[in-house]
This record gives C-alpha cells, structure tokens and sequence, in this order.
C-alpha cells in the first residue's frame, strides 16, 4: 500500500511541476519572427520615402539601428516640433503601423532639462522594438544614455520603457544645439502639458 502511495504522490508532484512550468512559459513574450517584424528593405523605403532625406544616409542609420536592436515590430510615421531655453518642450503627433495590430493614432508631449538652446520642427519615423500589445506604447519613454547617433543629417536615439524600445530618426529645419535629459510621454489623445 505505501508504495502506490508513493507512485500517486509522484505522479501529482510531477503534474503539478508540469502545471507550474507551464504557467511559467504563458508568461514568456512572444519571439520576433519574419511574419511579426519588418525587413530592413522595407524600413529604409518607408523611411526615405516619409523623411524625404537621401537613401544613402537613411540607409545608414536604418543600417546602424538594426546592427543594434535587430527587425522592429512597428514604427511610428509623424511630425514634432521642440524649443528649448535651458528647458525645453516637444510635441508631435503620428500614425504608428503595427505588423500584426495594424495602424492607430498616437500623441507624444516631453520636456526636457539641460544645456541646450533653439527650436525645430522635424518628421521622424521611430522603430518600435518588443512592442506586442499596442496598449503598451502609452506612457512615458526616458532617453537611453549615450544612444544618440547623427549621421548625413540624420539624428537617431534610442528610448526604453521595460523591454520595450524606441528608435526615433529624426530629420528637420532649425537649430537646437545642446545636451539635455528628459523624456518623451506616449498617448491616446492631444496633450498640452508635457509631463
């Protein structure tokens, strides 16, 4: 009798190792395949296309990116304007694509604090990385140190929120000339208070 005992508390003890282990893998996020990310081809098409900068140099940055985060899952195609005295403000607003969600409109409002001076007005298209649920744009997004890149006249830097990273390439008209920390706060809707 007590060795069916221990075969039945066995077995139970494997069961609920084999349960838990699976809970443990429903939480994984998904992995980036072919089917849910965009080519580097595609990228630097649209990316060319919407910033109206050179091919080459869009290619390079695009290039640099991918050397460092790999194929996105989304991007986000719009327009911004920032001015800064000591604090600065940025505004923009876009359509983010989404390979398996499709498309939807997004807001982003920031402020920023440092050594820096001017105002322009840019188009961006920013490379979203580990994005699996589009509700999980929204919030805010604090610059990665040391992740700014300029090249040809285009400006690239990388964001992070969790495992969820931005890559924000930057093409426009003035001068803003500086260094700053700050962030940059992802929304539903229009919003005129940057923080």
């Amino acid at each position: 009798m007590a060795g069916w005992r221990r075969v039945i508390l066995g077995v139970l003890g494997i069961l609920a190792m084999t349960m838990a282990a699976g809970g443990a893998f429903a939480d994984t996020p998904p992995k980036d395949t072919e089917e849910n990310t965009y080519d580097k081809q595609s990228i630097i098409d649209v990316t060319s296309s919407f910033l109206g900068a050179g091919s080459e140099a869009v290619a390079k940055v695009v290039e640099k990116v991918f050397a460092d985060l790999g194929r996105p899952n989304a991007y986000i195609m719009g327009s911004e304007i920032s001015a800064a005295a000591v604090v600065g403000l940025r505004y923009g607003d876009g359509d983010m694509q989404h390979k398996i969600e499709g498309q939807r409109r997004i807001f982003w409002t920031g402020p920023s604090l440092g050594i820096d001076l001017g105002g322009n007005a840019a188009k961006s298209v920013t490379l979203v990385y580990h994005l699996y649920d589009t509700e999980d744009i929204y919030g805010r997004f604090p610059a990665v140190e040391g992740s700014f890149y300029y090249i040809g006249g285009i400006g690239v830097n990388y964001q992070q929120k969790g495992d969820i990273i931005l890559a924000p390439i930057r093409v426009g008209v003035g001068l803003r000339a500086g260094a700053n920390l700050g962030y940059l706060h992802y929304t539903r809707e229009r919003n005129w208070i940057p923080f």
